[in-house]
């Protein structure tokens, strides 16, 4: 109300105000019209999304951390997928990874076995009343050890034999020697194959012509291994999940294992006598 109106009031006494505005909708003209409806629609809320992220606003910047992450998620899968694929213990059996666990207990035994052996014969020679004759007597007895581990006499005792029938010729020198290694890691204290003795120097190579190579003697198959040991461990070491007879197997050659009381190893050795190496005792 303007200062005009304060000062001269309506004849009648009363009060005059401006009437209320009324708003005017987006269909509706200024003056209650109906009307054109204006360019700027009413967007709902999935279309203003839409408007915000597409086409989409991308820099430079933005664009080479997305390829990067990129690069390394699929860095990062593939490894993963390599792994597991690798892991030959991904599909075993509860039963093949009890095998496992109770292998890995009979190895740690057998080193337990060694050391209380060896303190043994420590005490043995401390104690004894002639210190002269119990020391022969453990050379004698090592000598023979030795003699089993270098090849240079016989072996007999309870073990496995191993047969590697290679029809068609798909077996190779490195399969032959992680049958070797396996057994050792089993336990085997004298192994021949076919009719060479395996020692600690003996190296297995591919020959030509088909056919390995053990220390330079070339063997044919069908591969007949004859391991002194026991025969719990051993067998069970070439039947792991993703061991030597599932690799063999792969490669379409026959693998047969069978335990036995009395394993004869007759291979022998000649003793070498070393260059250059001497005993530190003398």
């Amino acid at each position: 109300m303007n200062p005009m109106n304060r000062e001269n009031p309506p004849e009648d006494g009363r009060r005059r105000e401006l009437p209320a505005e009324v708003p005017v909708t987006p269909g509706t003209a200024a003056d209650g019209a109906p009307g054109k409806p204006s360019g700027d629609t009413t967007l709902t809320g999935r279309q203003r999304l839409v408007q915000g992220i597409w086409p989409p606003r991308l820099t430079r910047a933005q664009l080479i951390v997305a390829l990067l992450l990129f690069v390394l998620g699929l860095g990062l899968a593939i490894q993963v997928r390599s792994t597991n694929d690798s892991s030959a213990l991904r599909g075993a059996r509860q039963e093949d990874l009890v095998r496992i666990l109770d292998e890995l207990d009979d190895r740690t035994q057998r080193l337990e076995d060694e050391k209380r052996r060896l303190e043994e014969q420590r005490t043995g020679l401390e104690n004894s009343s002639d210190q002269a004759e119990e020391a022969r007597k453990q050379t004698v007895e090592r000598e023979r050890q030795l003699g089993i581990l270098a090849g240079t006499v016989a072996a007999q005792g309870p073990g496995i034999t191993l047969t590697i029938d290679d029809k068609k010729g798909t077996v190779e020198a490195d399969m032959l020697l992680d049958a070797i290694q396996e057994l050792r890691a089993a336990g085997a204290e004298a192994i021949q194959v076919n009719d060479v003795r395996v020692v600690a120097s003996t190296h297995l190579s591919d020959a030509t012509g088909g056919g390995v190579r053990v220390d330079g003697r070339k063997v044919s198959a069908p591969y007949r291994f004859k391991v002194i040991g026991k025969p719990q461990d051993l067998e069970p070491a070439l039947n792991i999940p993703g061991g030597v007879v599932q690799t063999l197997e792969k490669e379409q050659a026959t693998v047969t294992v069978a335990r036995t009381e009395k394993i004869v190893v007759d291979a022998l050795r000649p003793a070498k006598r070393p260059d250059y190496a001497r005993s530190s005792s003398q």
